[in-house]
């Protein structure tokens, strides 16, 4: 098997992991407009599936 000719640097490995990191965030459109992070409730309105299940007018 063939071996590299030089030891790669970490700067090199660091850049090629981090270049697929950082990914903007999937999100849903609720029927009211707001956008919010898909399987979780939406922190404007409180709703999850169509339903109520946070009291948001504290």
């Amino acid at each position: 098997m063939p071996e590299p000719k030089r030891k790669q640097s970490k700067r090199r490995s660091r850049a090629r992991r981090g270049a697929n990191r950082y990914k903007a965030p999937q999100l849903s459109l609720d029927a009211d407009g707001s956008r919010f992070i898909p399987h979780r409730v939406n922190p404007a309105n409180g709703m999850y599936r169509g339903r109520q299940v946070l009291d948001t007018e504290a």
